[in-house]
């Protein structure tokens, strides 16, 4: 009998190159890509294969997928092998030197064969005695790897060039990494090279040997990785810190290539890697026009094509020699010939943080906590920020543009006292989260701005014309609170005239909006028709501001004095509802108006009244919070979407069906709020609402915008984007990475 033959199955890889349809959490050795079950479970069943000789099968797989693993390993026979779990991924090196740890511990210094998981090899025998051809030479202390003899140029493929042969093996010469074309060309003329399968065979003690002599910095590393790694019937688990400190390199970089005396072994087996659409175009079932047709695909003269659908209905007419590869959320398509620069795309979508790359579209699948975490960043750090700091400005007459169009550029409009005084709140709070951005020079010239609209009285105006002069001098209670809010924030960034601005403003606020009869504040010093909640609300979120910025109970005391009118006028018990209008002394306005409620109301002052309880110790509040949460999430949300309506009647009733940004954003706060009071994990909810907004409202808009207004049934209805809801992205995404930020989520 031949000698023993410790086999491992690498399954640690991304497959990048078949984006969108393998991802980071199933990548394709998962996918059964030619129809006779996944590439790694015939993998693994080419493995016990062999016939010569023992061959215990091990797999080397990532811990994430153990799922996945177990359901492909599960009543295979491996010979005595295993499942050796990777915590986190260390490239192919660390993967190797721990086959050679596991082969020395159980068999002693036996032959090692290390091949990928995600190769499509057609004919176990085949295999088996190409394997057996090389096993004298590894038996001898070499290095064994396995070529291909390539048919045609591939730039994708890593190449080895060979030199004298001596009964069927050569020598190696060199490495080779992927060429361009050109080059791949004067290859496959040379004659002398051959395709690197990266498949690897060697005896246990001499791959040791390498690695203490080119990386004895992995081999060390992993070594005690594994020696304190802990087994059970399910496979061997290592330390996540230990493993994690193995230096990452692949095992062609780290010994391959420094190495001397390796051999190589043509292939007698027919093989692909299935790397690229061009490659599943090349071994799938074809139709009579040369096209790979997968899914639920209608093609109309279409000739040499692979065009594959997952989920919807996918319909092509006139294609040639083209890959089109649809998902529940991603579309691929390119020319057949460059389906290999798929990785570019998907480098691309990493750097902006998108999920697409990482997880597979599931109507029941949770998302990690956090697993927004780097989308969010980018999208606030990279593309907002930088676009509204710039564009969004108004150097010209002063203050902010009131609105951008949807091709970022700004739009001549009047501009409301409170967007100016958002757009420096919002500025405020990404300097204090760590924009390196000119926070400070923004702040100063917004204030600035405002400033030229204050009235005789010391309070402050509704609007400007776009040249700066006043428009509406009405003394707005909704754009006081606004004022107050950015003014509270402006002075926790230091800017030296906040503190007088506010305390002039409160003055304002007591002597002219305030009800005589102490029973909250007027819409204006003349009154009005009806009274809303909502400038309270805003001033219940200036009043705790205020009270973060300085530390004074007075502003907690303002704040006590909102949340009394909420509990006694603005929230009915019956229905969990907060109203919006009302008459005078607080009864409901008539002609249906007492029956108008937000949603994106009710998740704000959820999250209001959270933070009020925090600072005040009155944990009963929590309750009314998840009450408010509970109705806005009941009936206030459309089922298609998720999203919230703009407005719900206190029966639940659709009254305004727009769905805007800025509740989503509320929906969000509100949640993380929930989550950190005492009660139900709302962890996974608040990755969907945070999913939510980047589905339907940012993802779809240009770099830095958002689509403002949705209808109901999905589409988009916005003309402009208002910076007025600038402010309510800043903040809630902010809270976003703020209350993800201890759970080592990648930023």
């Amino acid at each position: 009998m031949s000698e023993r033959i410790a086999c491992f199955v690498m399954s640690g890889g991304v497959g990048s190159r078949l984006w969108p349809l393998s991802r980071e959490d199933n990548p394709k050795q998962f996918h059964d890509l030619s129809g006779d079950g996944s590439m790694l479970a015939k993998t693994l069943r080419r493995m016990t294969g062999r016939t010569a000789g023992a061959a215990p099968v091990f797999l080397i797989a990532s811990e994430r997928h153990a799922g996945r693993v177990h359901a492909d390993v599960n009543g295979m026979d491996l010979a005595g092998g295993g499942v050796l779990f990777e915590p986190v991924g260390r490239n192919t090196a660390a993967a190797v030197a721990l086959a050679t740890l596991r082969t020395l511990a159980d068999f002693g210094d036996s032959l090692v064969l290390v091949v990928p998981s995600d190769h499509e090899i057609f004919t176990t025998a085949q295999f088996w005695q190409t394997v057996e051809q090389g096993a004298p030479a590894a038996g001898e202390g070499r290095l064994v790897v396995f070529g291909i003899r390539p048919d045609q140029p591939e730039t994708g493929y890593g190449y080895i060039e060979v030199g004298a042969e001596h009964g069927g093996v050569f020598d190696v010469s060199r490495f080779v990494e992927k060429p361009d074309l050109e080059t791949a060309r004067k290859y496959v003329a040379a004659g002398n090279y051959y395709w690197n399968a990266g498949i690897f065979l060697f005896r246990a003690s001499v791959m040791r040997d390498a690695f203490l002599r080119f990386q004895p910095d992995i081999w060390a590393a992993t070594e005690k990785a594994f020696a304190a790694a802990t087994s059970d019937l399910s496979g061997l688990y290592m330390p996540e810190e230990l493993y994690a400190a193995i230096p990452s390199d692949s095992i062609d970089y780290a010994v391959m290539e420094r190495a001397e005396g390796i051999a190589m072994v043509p292939a007698g087996f027919r093989w692909n890697d299935l790397g690229s659409w061009q490659s599943l175009l090349d071994v799938g079932p074809s139709d009579e026009n040369g096209n790979v047709i997968i899914g639920d695909v209608v093609a109309i003269d279409c000739q040499n094509s692979y065009i594959r659908s997952h989920g919807r209905l996918l319909s092509a007419v006139g294609l040639k020699d083209t890959a089109v590869v649809a998902t529940a959320d991603a579309t691929f398509v390119a020319p057949v010939s460059h389906s290999q620069n798929v990785r570019k795309v998907v480098q691309q979508l990493e750097k902006s943080g998108r999920l697409e790359t990482r997880f597979t579209p599931s109507h029941d699948r949770v998302v990690e906590s956090g697993a927004w975490r780097s989308r969010v960043r980018h999208w606030l750090f990279e593309e907002a920020l930088p676009l509204w700091s710039t564009v969004g400005v108004d150097e010209r007459h002063g203050g902010f543009h009131e609105a951008l169009g949807l091709d970022a550029v700004p739009l001549a409009r009047p501009k409301r006292m409170r967007t100016m005084a958002r757009q420096v709140y919002g500025f405020a709070v990404a300097r204090a989260r760590g924009w390196d951005g000119p926070a400070d020079r923004l702040i100063a010239h917004g204030l600035e701005f405002m400033s030229r609209g204050r009235t005789d009285r010391g309070g402050w105006v509704r609007t400007f014309n776009v040249d700066g002069s006043v428009s509406d001098a009405t003394e707005d209670a909704y754009d006081h609170s606004c004022v107050l809010l950015a003014l509270a924030h402006a002075h926790m960034c230091g800017n030296p005239d906040a503190l007088q601005l506010g305390r002039e403003t409160f003055a304002f606020v007591d002597e002219h909006l305030e009800d005589s009869s102490l029973a909250g504040f007027l819409e204006a010093p003349e009154g009005g028709s009806l009274r809303r909640s909502n400038p309270h609300m805003h001033l219940l979120e200036a009043f705790l501001a205020w009270h973060e910025a300085t530390g004074d109970r007075t502003y907690l005391r303002r704040a006590a004095r909102i949340v009394d009118l909420f509990r006694s006028y603005f929230f009915d018990a019956d229905s969990w509802t907060v109203g919006e209008y009302f008459q005078d002394g607080w009864a409901a306005a008539p002609d249906g108006k007492g029956d108008w409620t937000e949603p994106g109301h009710h998740f704000e002052w959820a999250s209001l009244l959270i933070d009020f309880a925090n600072r005040s110790g009155q944990t009963s509040l929590t309750t009314y919070a998840r009450k408010l949460y509970a109705s806005a999430v009941a009936n206030g949300l459309n089922r298609a979407t998720g999203l919230a309506y703009g407005a719900v009647s206190k029966q639940g009733m659709p009254l305004d069906l727009v769905s805007r940004s800025w509740p989503q954003t509320e929906a969000i706060k509100a949640s993380i709020a929930l989550d950190r009071a005492d009660g139900p994990d709302l962890k996974p909810e608040i990755e969907a609402r945070v999913g939510r907004l980047f589905r339907w409202h940012i993802d779809p808009a240009p770099v830095g915008l958002w689509i403002d207004r949705i209808d109901e049934r999905g589409r988009s209805v916005a003309a402009e984007v208002p910076a007025s809801i600038f402010y309510h992205l800043v903040y809630a995404l902010m809270q976003y990475l703020d209350s993800t930020e201890e759970r080592g989520s990648a930023a």
